[in-house]
């Protein structure tokens, strides 16, 4: 059980947290803490997961850098301010690096939080600075962010809005409680994109199953059918968000998580090509890295024997900035290259459900490794080297 701890004395040792702006998946709120760290709310059981890491996995995973208290502030006009302290005997690493603030009014009477453009603007600005354009229009009224009534993506969306859309629901949410001075504990974890400047990233939901141990039936069932449905079910993985950055019109191209339901098995295939494209050509000098890197975790999850990786999501994390001094490969040109100079990444996050031997939350363990998370490894790297060989 995580205590509250009160907040630093004094505001300035409060650190105003901000958007992150390169969410691109999921439905919990991720909060920019400083330039190298990102938070969370806390759920014990992903805590739990964090403290007992297996070494082989700490590659796989963000680091763990602790927990901070979140105040939700509300000023005279309605104006929202998150501020965030490190707890009493935080680790080292996680100091109050940035101060930029972020801030937004709820609307009480729509039940939706109307964004302020200029401070929402400068926080794009300072987390991109001199990378893309800002749209002018940042207030959303649906749920459809990503995609029109036809389902296509638009190509001037000019960042990911996917962050903020999770923003507004998480405010909503802990703005309308009763106790809205209340300490919320959040997770501190590494930005795993902080060294990219145009990071390209594919979160991917994992695995034949999503439902924790914990799920109602209705849960249960409501995740059974999303699977089924998709290609969790015959491949064991689905794509629940991506933006791509295009050099063509120097904009991220974003896909959502509604999108990746959608898709069939040939359409998952054709979603990685478009995730591995500049807009005009193919970045085959990308695959050799992802699919090694892919084969390493795939040898580490074999062996983590009772893990279940339930709902957990992996990311895969590429510059979308090409290198100027290496020679571009055509498009049609898929051999690996016998160097690899770009930066690619691959992650997994997103452990609220994950269980293990010894964990509180899983009384029953289970034996073996994770078989559906084996078996969404093994397809992903299967289509990874169709496309190098040109199929």
């Amino acid at each position: 059980m995580v205590g509250q701890s009160p907040l630093c004395p004094g505001e300035g040792r409060a650190v105003l947290l901000e958007p992150f702006v390169h969410q691109v998946g999921g439905h919990t709120s991720m909060l920019r803490y400083d330039e190298h760290t990102v938070c969370k709310p806390l759920v014990s059981q992903e805590l739990s997961f964090y403290e007992s890491l297996p070494l082989a996995m700490r590659q796989f995973t963000p680091q763990y850098k602790g927990i901070v208290s979140v105040h939700l502030k509300k000023d005279s006009l309605g104006n929202l301010t998150l501020l965030a302290s490190p707890r009493l005997g935080q680790p080292e690493g996680c100091g109050c690096l940035d101060k930029c603030k972020w801030a937004a009014s709820a609307s009480t009477e729509h039940g939706l939080v109307k964004w302020s453009h200029t401070q929402v603007t400068r926080t794009f600005r300072d987390s991109c600075p001199g990378k893309v354009l800002l749209r002018t229009e940042l207030q959303y009224h649906t749920d459809s962010l990503l995609e029109d009534a036809n389902g296509n993506q638009a190509e001037r969306k000019l960042h990911n809005p996917w962050g903020l859309h999770c923003h507004r629901q998480h405010l909503n949410r802990i703005s309308s409680k009763p106790n809205e001075n209340k300490l919320h504990q959040f997770l501190l974890l590494e930005n795993v994109v902080s060294k990219y400047s145009y990071p390209c990233i594919l979160d991917l939901k994992m695995g034949t199953r999503q439902h924790g141990d914990d799920a109602s039936e209705e849960k249960k069932a409501r995740h059974i059918k999303k699977c089924e449905q998709s290609t969790s079910a015959s491949l064991g993985v689905r794509i629940c968000g991506m933006q791509v950055y295009q050099a063509d019109t120097g904009h991220f191209l974003c896909k959502d998580k509604y999108y990746g339901r959608k898709l069939s098995p040939e359409g998952f295939g054709q979603a990685l090509r478009q995730f591995l494209s500049t807009g005009n050509r193919l970045r085959s000098e990308l695959l050799e890295p992802i699919v090694l890197r892919l084969r390493a975790l795939l040898s580490v999850i074999r062996k983590q024997s009772s893990y279940r990786f339930y709902s957990s999501s992996l990311l895969i994390i590429y510059e979308g900035q090409e290198l100027k001094e290496s020679a571009a490969p055509s498009e049609h040109h898929f051999p690996f290259p016998k160097t690899s100079p770009c930066r690619v990444d691959v992650r997994m996050i997103d452990f609220a459900h994950t269980t293990f031997k010894g964990s509180k939350s899983s009384p029953t363990p289970y034996d073996g490794p994770d078989h559906g998370y084996i078996f969404g490894l093994e397809n992903l790297i299967k289509i990874l080297q169709s496309l190098s060989e040109g199929k």
